[in-house]
């Protein structure tokens, strides 16, 4: 099966978008917490050591992207992943690098939801 030119390049535009946006640590952490499920800014941000205002300018640019996407309860905001592209790269990675010699946090943020 051979795919157009023309499909071929905006699947690649894609691609390079979503890489891109997989590019920046703390963004790819991100997506990694939420790969287990909702996180809220301040749980993000006490993961990764950053100010909630940081956390909220990465995830602004990943609702751009429309990769996550967020539901209000209360005064607060939880995240979740909402591109099965996104999750799928990040569970690769997570296969890749987390899964054989050490071990990702997610521990932290698990206990912290229960």
């Amino acid at each position: 099966m051979k795919i157009k030119s023309e499909d071929m390049l905006d699947a690649a535009n894609e691609a390079c978008e979503l890489l891109k946006a997989l590019g920046n640590r703390h963004r790819l952490l991100i997506l990694c917490q939420l790969i287990d499920g909702e996180r809220s800014v301040g749980q993000l941000a006490d993961f990764l050591g950053i100010r909630d205002s940081t956390v909220s300018q990465h995830l602004a640019l990943l609702r751009r992207d429309k990769l996550i996407s967020g539901r209000r309860d209360g005064q607060t905001i939880w995240y979740r992943i909402d591109s099965e592209p996104a999750r799928d790269i990040v569970t690769a990675l997570y296969k890749t690098f987390c899964a054989t010699d050490f071990t990702c946090v997610n521990d932290d943020l698990s206990s912290a939801t229960e």
